[in-house]
């Protein structure tokens, strides 16, 4: 039987994500985006919510293109305050639409948003200790929301933050015992 982190149940979504992309280093700017509103919206919610609405996410956000999210107006705020498809959380809405202009700055400083996130760690993934929180890890987290803060971002606290890491590979947090824990992936795009 195959050994996965504790956190994954048996449904298959919790399943999917977990094999083929929780941890594993993303380095293209609209999966960085995405991974990023994603878990601004899982704020306060159990992350299966949002695996669940993820298509539904897609759909409404424009594939999360971030150029037409930047343009969004109040119109299209209306609209996804009425898809119930969603998390309707007018706050973080609008967080998004901030944000994407943001992003489109730090991509204009760094070349790409991937650089940006992964410049924090010279490239490299964290993986010491694997799911265990450490001094270094907590730092990161802090570090890259204090940074986005400064910047504007919104709904990017360490906590959120350091889901996010997690998510996109730069921290990998698979158990010991996981069969994701012994895998390597390449790290430069």
């Amino acid at each position: 039987m195959i050994q996965r982190c504790n956190w994954v149940n048996k449904d298959t979504i919790y399943i999917q994500y977990h094999d083929k992309e929780w941890g594993q280093p993303v380095h293209d700017d609209k999966l960085l985006f995405e991974m990023l509103v994603l878990e601004m919206f899982q704020a306060g919610l159990l992350w299966i919510t949002i695996l669940k609405k993820r298509e539904n996410f897609r759909d409404a956000f424009d594939m999360f293109n971030y150029h037409k999210i930047s343009e969004y107006n109040e119109n299209k705020v209306n609209l996804l305050l009425s898809d119930k498809g969603i998390i309707r959380n007018k706050r973080k809405i609008l967080a998004v639409i901030e944000n994407s202009k943001i992003f489109i700055n730090i991509q204009k400083e760094h070349t790409t948003f991937n650089n940006y996130i992964w410049g924090f760690t010279d490239f490299k993934q964290l993986k010491e200790n694997y799911d265990n929180i450490t001094p270094l890890k907590l730092k990161l987290a802090k570090d890259v929301s204090n940074d986005l803060i400064k910047r504007g971002m919104k709904f990017v606290g360490k906590t959120i933050i350091y889901s996010y890491l997690e998510a996109i590979g730069v921290m990998s947090n698979h158990s010991k015992e996981c069969f994701m824990s012994n895998i390597s992936f390449n790290l430069k795009s």
